[in-house]
């Protein structure tokens, strides 16, 4: 398996340090948002440029942010079709499968840590905390993403796992990409 590293450009990211200061997303939403816009999104679209399909991790247990995830939907914004096999996965299944599989672990996770992102952005979530509350732990705002699952994504994609139509509908969009 060849993995490809996707790097943040330097000189964005000397912009945003200019701009905000060394951790001034810490300071408000809007820096944060440019913070994982400059880290994060730009990145992610070298990485899916020219690229027809999008397969991720996300689950609807995750947060309320995700819980009407579908399995497919066509992402508008990077014209592909964003897959989420785990859609209606919980963790009790993400678990079992991973110690049925012997699938590798992050050592993070055993430490309090359900939800990965950045070092600065990220802490150990406290017993009976939802799993992304470590994320963006500092803000109130319920709905704390990053920018990379948020699209412009058509209405009838969010039920395309359970209406036919939609699915035929994503898939069709699928197969007019170019």
């Amino acid at each position: 398996l060849e993995i490809i590293r996707f790097y943040p450009d330097k000189d964005d990211v000397d912009a945003f340090v200019e701009t905000y200061g060394i951790n001034g997303f810490y300071d408000s939403v809007e820096a944060r948002h440019a913070c994982c816009r400059v880290r994060k999104l730009v990145p992610l679209a070298q990485a899916l440029s020219g690229a027809k399909i999008w397969i991720t991790g996300l689950r609807r247990g995750q947060s309320g942010n995700r819980a009407t995830t579908p399995f497919a939907e066509f992402d508008a914004e990077r014209n592909l079709i964003k897959i989420n096999p785990l859609a209606d996965w919980d963790i009790d299944r993400i678990n079992a499968h991973v110690a049925a599989e012997h699938i590798p672990i992050n050592p993070l996770h055993a430490r309090g840590y359900p939800s990965i992102g950045c070092e600065p952005c990220t802490r150990a979530i406290k017993p009976g905390e939802p799993e992304r509350a470590g994320r963006w732990w500092w803000e109130n705002d319920e709905k704390r993403e990053c920018g990379l699952h948020v699209s412009e994504s058509h209405a009838s994609d969010a039920q395309a796992s359970e209406d036919p139509a939609a699915r035929s509908s994503v898939i069709q969009r699928a197969s007019a990409i170019r």
